[in-house]
């Protein structure tokens, strides 16, 4: 189904005096019948403000645009189609490992070697009976991958030691931040809502340039002050879809604040991610799970969310109170 979202300019008086302006401010619509009484009850909802005299909307524009969140709003979209089936959707997140793919620049892509063909194997099996046995030379870095604190620290837990619960079935919170107009993530994106105990996945929609050489320059990342800010909050995963979590143009000297700051407080880190574009704001559950291997610090997922169902989704709306002014 397709979304639509409006963008305006509003003026709120209140009862208790004061005034609160905003320029070109947009939320989500749940339809594109939307008239400026509509848009400004749902503009004072979202905000949670209370005491209101008069809210005046201007310059209103109704776009077909993705949702990004509004508290209140059917998710349309992804969300609807789930619902019309009997289980629940999966959206697969995770890129495809093939020979010669090169998902970092400088690290080497993954080979392929027989260690035993069909044809080989029809004379150790009884007859009409084969199989194909490889093996795979691969950096651990490779196609859609997650780091475990090992990966900074060699002291904290490695891939045998991550609890399933951190893992799996995690309630996720998706924002939307491919029209964003700078490269690093502030913590001010995340303020508006309950991040505790979930995985936090930022779709700047960079994904679409994985595999090609614009996917290595100028891509968005978490800024140390966005990952501080995830790690008082209590979030277990974060999850990007763009070439590395912090800043890694040859300018940032190397640091990588984000990941030490996240893995230090044993929050995973999950890179390369792709769809995100398909998930919508909160609802979803997202699962990425790396086989148990000692000393080893990174290795890719298989990375997928599960959509709820309509009612599901409703609840979990249900629970979340916005913050009063």
């Amino acid at each position: 189904m397709t979304e639509h979202r409006a963008h305006f300019d509003a003026t709120v008086e209140f009862t208790n005096g004061g005034s609160l302006t905003a320029e070109e401010f947009r939320i989500d619509l749940p339809s594109p019948e939307a008239d400026a009484a509509l848009v400004g009850r749902l503009f004072v909802q979202h905000l949670g403000l209370a005491l209101i005299r008069r809210t005046d909307i201007r310059n209103l524009r109704v776009v077909e645009e993705q949702h990004r969140g509004t508290r209140g709003i059917e998710t349309a979209g992804a969300e609807a189609t789930a619902a019309q089936t009997s289980v629940p959707r999966f959206v697969e997140l995770s890129h495809v490992i093939r020979e010669a793919l090169v998902t970092y620049p400088g690290l080497p892509a993954p080979v392929f070697t027989p260690h035993l063909t069909r044809e080989q194997s029809i004379s150790k099996y009884a007859e009409g009976t084969q199989f194909a046995l490889d093996l795979i030379t691969m950096i651990g870095n490779t196609g859609t991958y997650l780091d475990s604190p090992f990966h900074r620290y060699e002291k904290d837990a490695d891939l045998a030691g991550l609890p399933l619960e951190t893992l799996v079935d995690l309630p996720a919170e998706v924002f939307h931040l491919q029209d964003s107009l700078d490269r690093g993530i502030p913590a001010s994106v995340f303020s508006d809502r309950d991040l505790a105990g979930r995985a936090v996945l930022l779709h700047t929609g960079w994904d679409r340039h994985f595999g090609q050489p614009a996917y290595a320059h100028d891509a968005p990342f978490l800024t140390e002050e966005g990952a501080r800010y995830l790690v008082e909050q209590g979030v277990l995963l974060v999850g990007i879809d763009s070439l590395n979590l912090d800043d890694a143009e040859p300018t940032s000297g190397g640091a990588r604040p984000a990941h030490s700051e996240l893995l230090a407080a044993g929050v995973h880190v999950v890179e390369h991610l792709t769809g995100l574009a398909a998930l919508p704001p909160t609802g979803s559950l997202f699962t990425a799970t790396p086989p148990r291997v000692e000393r080893f610090g990174t290795f890719p997922v298989r990375a997928f969310a599960k959509l709820p169902r309509t009612g599901q989704a409703n609840e979990r709306r249900r629970n979340t109170r916005a913050p009063q002014q």
